[in-house]
């Protein structure tokens, strides 16, 4: 189906230009001259983006674009103007248009921009509707309205990207989207957690093996780079990679070609990387922990992705569409009191939108009432204050000491007690990671893979839960 423009300019030699272009590009483009004709189109029309001149037939463009923002929030706007003043420029900014083109301008990069606001909405998740449709980033913030600017940078081209934040912000959904509106949808999506894989079977994961190459190596293993050609290989927390298979990707991303472990044939693949990492990589390169070059060639585009305590407006959307979730995965149909969401708002949420969707996915099992009211959100918030702090290792020690101060542990057990506590996040960060295999759990966490089979047992721990794809 076209995209469909509405273009506001009154000089018509313009207006035919960028017209033609447009619909070289298969939009539909209606056009006018006049604030009060782009109203009525406006009113009557739905579009996936506005181009306007800022001095029209009838006024300042730019000074009636409030109501335009309040009655179509989610349409992109693009502001042309020939007065190339810093005024009009910081205006421009402030009306929170999607780009500002100064005339002359260049077409071709107009064009590119028109398309890129035009795939920019359907970014923004599934705020309403059923659960599992449209793309999984939800936020209408203007931390993630950055954040989806520069997706659509990155959808027409092959650029390798880069994308930094804390753990649990969703920089996996970040690559899926970028793989699923760009060019290489039709491809294969492999994702890699580089912290999941033991040392000495990273390059067998990534690069494949010959048969015998090793012990244990009976077969001919195609690795992650084969699998992933023709589409997007999504390389996570990079920043744990050993430094070893540091060096074979370098190779591959500077050559476009891999060689399997145990062979002597170069094979050239053809995928789009896309890395990401919660690691600060600039100390890891002075400490000579993380390759200077790697990190080059792997930050073509970085994308930072904001924690959620700076994205507030985004964490209603977010909880709602997690009850929408537990309900399609089996539990009780739940809605949300307003002052439920004014303490969720209040929240750090320290782990970020994974600690607040597992949060709802709780609320919804054990709340009593159909509706989660706020008094439901305190009492869950209070009993988990360890699983809410896990991602903070500065804080954790505090939570701790606070919690044991508080809880009431059976005397002459508390060891146990307090160990059973701490151990069950633990192991389910460790599966999580992992993809629910319990050997490179074990590996992970450095202990005893029967030991961790045993604990799993003890604390009613099923892994099959973590697979993925369950």
């Amino acid at each position: 189906m076209a995209r469909r423009a509405l273009l506001v300019e009154d000089d018509s030699s313009i207006a035919m230009v960028i017209t033609a272009a447009l619909e070289d590009e298969a939009f539909t483009v209606d056009r006018c001259d006049k604030i009060a004709d782009r109203d009525r189109l406006l009113s009557a029309n739905e579009y996936d983006v506005m181009l306007t001149d800022v001095i029209l037939l009838d006024g300042d463009g730019i000074e009636t674009l409030g109501r335009v923002h309040q009655d179509h929030p989610d349409m992109p706007v693009i502001i042309l103007s020939a007065q190339n003043t810093l005024d009009t420029a910081v205006r421009a900014t402030e009306t929170g248009a999607f780009e500002y083109f100064p005339k002359p301008f260049d077409l071709d990069e107009l064009v590119r921009t028109a398309s890129q606001a035009a795939d920019a909405r359907s970014l923004d998740g599934e705020e309403e509707g059923d659960p599992g449709e449209g793309l999984p980033l939800i936020g209408r913030s203007q931390p993630m309205q950055e954040v989806y600017r520069m997706i659509t940078r990155v959808l027409r081209n092959d650029l390798t990207v880069l994308v930094l934040g804390e753990s649990g912000t969703g920089k996996e959904l970040v690559a899926e989207a970028i793989h699923q509106l760009g060019s290489r949808k039709n491809g294969p999506f492999v994702a890699v957690n580089t912290a999941a894989i033991p040392r000495e079977l990273i390059e067998s994961e990534l690069f494949g093996h010959e048969k015998g190459a090793f012990t244990g190596a009976t077969n001919r293993n195609i690795g992650k780079f084969e699998q992933a050609s023709g589409g997007t290989l999504f390389l996570d927390e990079i920043g744990d990679m050993p430094p070893e298979a540091q060096t074979r990707l370098l190779r591959a991303l500077q050559s476009g070609k891999i060689r399997r472990v145990g062979g002597d044939q170069e094979i050239s693949v053809d995928v789009r990387i896309i890395a990401a990492t919660n690691r600060d990589l600039e100390p890891m390169i002075a400490a000579g922990t993380f390759r200077e070059d790697l990190y080059y060639r792997l930050n073509v585009v970085p994308i930072q992705l904001p924690p959620l305590r700076d994205r507030e407006d985004d964490i209603e959307p977010l909880a709602r569409h997690f009850l929408r979730k537990a309900t399609s995965e089996g539990l009780p149909q739940r809605r949300l009191s307003s002052k439920a969401v004014t303490v969720l708002k209040a929240q750090p949420w320290r782990g970020n939108v994974r600690e607040l969707r597992n949060f709802m996915f709780r609320a919804a099992l054990l709340a009593r009432e159909d509706e989660i009211d706020e008094a439901t959100i305190s009492d869950l918030l209070d009993s988990a204050p360890i699983e809410a702090a896990i991602a903070n290792d500065r804080e954790i020690g505090t939570v701790v000491s606070s919690w044991l101060s508080s809880a009431q542990l059976p005397e002459g057990d508390l060891y146990h007690a307090a160990l059973a506590v701490l151990e069950r996040p633990l192991f389910e960060h460790a599966l999580t990671k992992t993809g629910g295999n319990q050997l490179r759990a074990a590996q992970l966490l450095g202990i005893n893979r029967n030991t961790l089979r045993k604990r799993l047992g003890d604390l009613n721990i099923d892994p099959e839960t973590f697979a993925k794809g369950h």
